[in-house]
């Protein structure tokens, strides 16, 4: 059931919710934006029986242009919840998204703020600079079923056009010099100094900028942490070399010095990857350093770094959710600390 309630939850807006809409609110019809989209595990189909303990159900994301949602919302969800039915092909409404009507419903320039942090789709290449990755990942994700006005599939359409070449290469910049010098070197230095909880950290980070590198340089948005891998799997180009080295790796009984080598294999498997996309020209093998490690991948930084133009050369990426979480600050602040404790699923111990 899990993996059905994107296709579930269409047939519930294409037999209960969208034709309410179009009888008793025409006006919001020809502007709303429904589909199965945003956050949550559902959103990639990667949900499972562990999703349902929190926010799991029957779920219609809708989006209305600002001024329509400040005059028409709040109605609009008390007409729907005096429609709408207990349950729907056994799927109580009470337990979904949000309760009892099953439709989410936003403004959606507040839901484009608080993914990539714009109202519309990037025009330069600094505002595409400025949207974190797994952040386009909830714009573009799931599907979208009806959207008359077309604004917001204009902007999913612009997104999934992917990044213009040199936003593309000022990105995998960024990320082949914290793979090198905050995950590889980090992690040669830490071993070095017996500093084993430095080496946890630097050899976790060192993975996931790795496969995000991957995805990167196969043009793909990469999802959020969770999901790295398995999507990184499906990908054509590199998967074959670097997934079977990132299995053994984090292996528990793989030793440091093994799993150093590994990631100094991989850098050798990026870097080749870059020349035969023509990121960075061919160059000499280089040999790493004792005390330093195998940096190469600063090698590819400094190159790529020299071809970008002045504008945006110093002009660092995004790639922490700001937007998400200056929007989660304001939601929990102005819910209960009880009801917080609910969606944790945080439960008082007696006695």
């Amino acid at each position: 059931m899990a993996n059905d309630i994107m296709a579930t939850s269409n047939r519930f807006f294409d037999q209960i919710v969208g034709p309410l809409l179009e009888k008793h609110h025409p006006h919001i019809h020809q502007k709303v934006v429904c589909g199965f989209f945003g956050y949550g595990s559902e959103c990639l189909a990667m949900d499972d029986e562990l999703s349902r303990d929190h926010h799991w159900g029957l779920r219609v994301d809708a989006l209305l242009p600002r001024s329509h949602f400040a005059k028409y919302s709040e109605a609009l969800t008390q007409h729907l919840k005096h429609f709408m039915p207990d349950t729907f092909e056994g799927i109580s409404l009470r337990d979904g998204h949000i309760p009892g009507t099953g439709i989410a419903l936003e403004a959606m320039e507040d839901f484009l703020r608080r993914t990539i942090g714009i109202e519309h789709a990037p025009r330069t290449d600094q505002e595409w600079l400025d949207i974190p990755e797994v952040d386009i990942i909830h714009v573009i994700n799931g599907e979208v079923w009806h959207d008359s006005f077309g604004k917001y599939t204009a902007i999913r359409k612009a997104l999934l056009g992917y990044y213009p070449d040199n936003v593309w290469y000022r990105r995998i910049a960024h990320w082949a010099r914290y793979y090198s010098g905050m995950g590889v070197y980090a992690l040669h230095r830490a071993l070095q100094r017996n500093n084993y909880q430095y080496a946890h950290t630097a050899f976790s980070l060192s993975l996931k900028w790795a496969i995000e590198l991957g995805f990167l340089l196969n043009r793909t948005y990469f999802p959020y942490d969770k999901w790295l891998l398995p999507f990184f799997k499906k990908l054509p180009n590199l998967t074959g070399e670097m997934v079977p080295l990132i299995e053994v790796a984090i292996k528990n009984q793989t030793p440091w010095g093994k799993r150093l080598d590994i990631l100094n294999n991989i850098s050798d498997l990026l870097d080749n990857e870059m020349i035969k996309l023509d990121i960075i020209p061919h160059h000499p093998r280089f040999s790493g350093n004792e005390s330093s490690g195998y940096r190469l991948l600063e090698h590819a930084y400094g190159s790529i770094i020299k071809r970008l133009p002045k504008e945006i050369k110093h002009h660092v990426p995004c790639w922490d959710q700001v937007f998400l979480e200056e929007f989660h600050t304001g939601y929990v602040d102005s819910i209960s600390l009880d009801e917080w404790n609910e969606v944790l699923c945080l439960t008082p111990e007696k006695g």
